[in-house]
């Protein structure tokens, strides 16, 4: 059985919730948040702010996206239509006041910054000669409880930074630097950067993330001496009608197209391929994982919620020849056998806990092979849109090759 981070974390259920804060007074939180239906970017916007006090809000007209450089520089949410408006990321609120846990610490946001492998013979989540199991991992701390720095902030864009060194499984220390530019999207941007046309129904919100990573050690980073990646993970809060639409290169009739099996095998009403297009069922009821190979990945993915009329495109860098790290817990599988994007569907542990709802689209870079002072950098876009059903199908057409109807009927 392939294994990858959310399977092994959800199996501790309530193990994975922290936070280095005080408790807070629930009338005070009250005070705050009774103001906005829970589930509106005004609610979400009020219990962060409980916490983070510079909770950094991008701003373009209606549209928001709340930026926290304390919580590891994750776009905790966004919305397009105001504070009484709906909040598209999954925030995990019981964890805030948790006690800070050994492994992982769970607070969710719709797009996050991490580094890879989780496994593998690079792993940076376990240290050097340990078992690979879930008593020895840890993330670590520069991507899981340590603020980051703001070193530039307007009303449309923030820069956050970060010098990490990590330890890798082969014992190297990787010293490096991140940089994340996170950057609110016009409508005009949007188009321009998804190559369609959008219709006058059509209110989106959407940021651009430039995630960059540089060696800023003494030695180049080698097979030998291992070498990390980019690694985004989008969360987003589904309904019982959400479908992901990967579209994929297509290839030979005996060609792989997808990992399927990292939690056990997606079962078969849950997961569909055709000859250019995989749905995956999204409704945070099922755990699963799969990942797209990276000859067949293209550099878009979706999901549409057909209860809320809501289409939600990712748009991120892929280079189909490079060398991928493989992230499963295990030495024994080859180094660059790894996905280039993934997906993930939250689902109820066997003991009926769960941590979400919430369902997932991720996005690797290339394994970073470094000289000294070299750079990496990945991009990772997130464009939610509502609208006309009729727009709506269009924008699905143009980028993800199918129709709202033909994603409605997958399953």
């Amino acid at each position: 059985m392939k294994q990858a981070i959310w399977f092994y974390v959800l199996a501790m259920g309530s193990a994975l919730v922290s936070c280095t804060n005080t408790p807070k007074n629930d009338t005070t939180m009250r005070a705050t948040t009774t103001e906005y239906a829970k589930g509106s970017l005004g609610y979400d916007k009020a219990f962060l702010k409980k916490y983070d006090s510079s909770l950094v809000e991008l701003k373009l007209g209606a549209a928001t996206v709340l930026v926290s450089a304390k919580y590891q520089a994750k776009v905790f949410t966004s919305g397009a239509k105001g504070a009484n408006g709906p909040s598209f990321g999954w925030i995990n609120y019981k964890a805030f006041d948790a006690p800070i846990d050994a492994h992982m610490n769970a607070y969710g946001g719709e797009n996050r910054f991490w580094l890879g492998p989780e496994g593998g013979n690079y792993s940076v989540f376990f240290q050097p000669g340990t078992e690979m199991v879930f008593d020895n991992w840890k993330t670590p701390a520069a991507i899981d409880t340590e603020s980051w720095t703001i070193s530039h902030q307007s009303d449309s864009t923030v820069l956050l930074q970060k010098q990490m060194t990590i330890t890798n499984y082969q014992g190297t220390e990787l010293n490096m630097q991140v940089e994340r530019s996170i950057s609110i999207a016009s409508k005009e941007v949007a188009e321009a950067s998804l190559g369609v046309k959008l219709g006058d129904s059509i209110v989106l919100v959407g940021y651009h993330t430039s995630n960059q990573l540089t060696n800023t050690g003494s030695f180049p980073w080698t097979v030998k001496t291992g070498m990390p990646c980019i690694w985004i993970l989008d969360m987003f809060t589904p309904s019982d009608a959400t479908t992901i639409v990967i579209p994929f290169k297509p290839g030979k009739a005996t060609d792989k197209i997808a990992t399927t099996d990292y939690f056990g095998q997606i079962p078969p009403d849950r997961i569909k391929l055709t000859d250019k297009t995989l749905f995956f069922k999204a409704d945070g009821k099922s755990r699963g994982k799969l990942g797209i190979l990276p000859k067949h990945v293209l550099p878009l993915a979706g999901s549409y919620d057909a209860t809320n009329k809501l289409l939600t495109i990712t748009q991120f860098s892929v280079d189909n020849k490079a060398r991928y790290l493989n992230q499963e817990w295990t030495t024994t599988k080859p180094t660059f056998s790894g996905d280039a994007m993934n997906a993930y569907n939250d689902g109820p542990l066997a003991n009926g806990s769960q941590m979400g709802p919430f369902y997932e689209l991720e996005s690797v870079s290339p394994a970073a092979a470094l000289a000294t002072g070299e750079k990496m950098r990945h991009q990772h876009n997130v464009y939610h849109f509502t609208g006309s059903v009729e727009q709506l199908n269009t924008i699905a057409q143009q980028l993800l090759g199918v129709g709202l109807e033909e994603i409605k009927k997958a399953f």
